[in-house]
């Protein structure tokens, strides 16, 4: 069986390689992307399990658009929001996802949301 992937949407490298040592170190396949391809091409290439998406993606590029897009196109992909900060609490758009993690450099609450997120809790 080949494990699940998570693709890993963060405009911050040092973001995206932390969370794909990470979760490769608990038995998943990472996918990466700093956010600025097309997200549904990304999607459709890496055919992820999860996203973990950053909301803020750069001056330009805001996750919560991209979040819009992924569920214009996919009701069912479970899309995990990460931030610095939890003021997108009181962002309509942010609704349509299953999980939001702030980020930190202890992981076990990401590790846990995208277990569950595997799992189709939530």
């Amino acid at each position: 069986m080949t494990p699940k992937k998570i693709l890993v949407v963060d405009d911050e490298r040092h973001i995206r390689m932390l969370y794909q040592e990470e979760l490769q170190a608990e038995g998943y396949t990472v996918a990466v992307s700093d956010g600025r391809e097309p997200i549904l091409e990304v999607i459709a290439r890496e055919d992820p399990s999860v996203v973990v998406l950053d909301i803020k993606l750069g001056p330009d590029i805001s996750g919560l658009n991209l979040l819009q897009t992924i569920r214009s196109a996919d009701t069912k992909l479970p899309v995990i929001l990460s931030t610095a900060y939890d003021s997108f609490q009181h962002d309509l758009k942010s609704i349509a996802a299953n999980y939001y993690v702030v980020k930190s450099v202890d992981l076990t609450e990401l590790k846990e949301k995208v277990a569950r997120a595997m799992n189709g809790e939530g």
